[in-house]
């Protein structure tokens, strides 16, 4: 005789392509070694990753978070308005992967817990990304003013996205406890 799973009459809580993208958006941010915040990046293309990025210094620099500063002498990254932060930010260091390894972005798309700034979505728009998902907002004032200008010109469209709370918690379910094991 056969054992059979109950079958429920619910369907199982499962992530959208979206949510799942920025899921992986937000454990590459995990690697971030900048003070200020970790901001992770994912490029996507027909639904397979391409490249992972987060921010951090330059390859071979000594990471934020192992010598407690950005610069010696600051208390903090945004400390001077003459010195620029010493991260490369996730969109870049995920292009930067991308082109390290070869691999083509142009109509892909990009999940980035941080609204790039014009900086790195100009990049994003240079290299053939015409599609950005982020979590948290950040141009306002004149740098949303040009963003904005991108958008109407067609060159790339941005859209906000949230994890729903079921998904989070499924996710911190499956992060927290082993998820291939046979069921008891």
């Amino acid at each position: 005789m056969q054992a059979t799973t109950p079958k429920s009459s619910e369907a199982p809580i499962r992530p959208t392509w979206d949510e799942y993208f920025m899921m992986l958006a937000k454990l590459a941010a995990t690697r971030s070694t900048c003070l200020a915040f970790p901001v992770g990046a994912v490029i996507v293309k027909d639904k397979q990753v391409l490249a992972t990025g987060y921010n951090g210094p330059p390859a071979g620099s000594p990471h934020c978070t192992s010598q407690g500063y950005c610069y010696p002498g600051l208390s903090s990254c945004d400390a001077s308005k003459y010195m620029p932060s010493r991260a490369v930010h996730a969109e870049a260091n995920a292009l930067a992967q991308a082109a390290k390894h070869g691999i083509a972005t142009a109509g892909a798309r990009i999940y980035v817990t941080l609204e790039p700034c014009l900086s790195c979505l100009k990049l994003v728009i240079s290299a053939g990304i015409r599609e950005v998902f982020y979590e948290t907002p950040f141009n306002s004032g004149e740098s949303a003013f040009i963003r904005n200008s991108f958008i109407a010109e067609g060159l790339v469209s941005l859209k906000q996205i949230q994890i729903s709370e079921a998904i989070a918690q499924k996710a911190a379910a499956f992060l927290l406890n082993p998820t291939s094991v046979k069921p008891r």
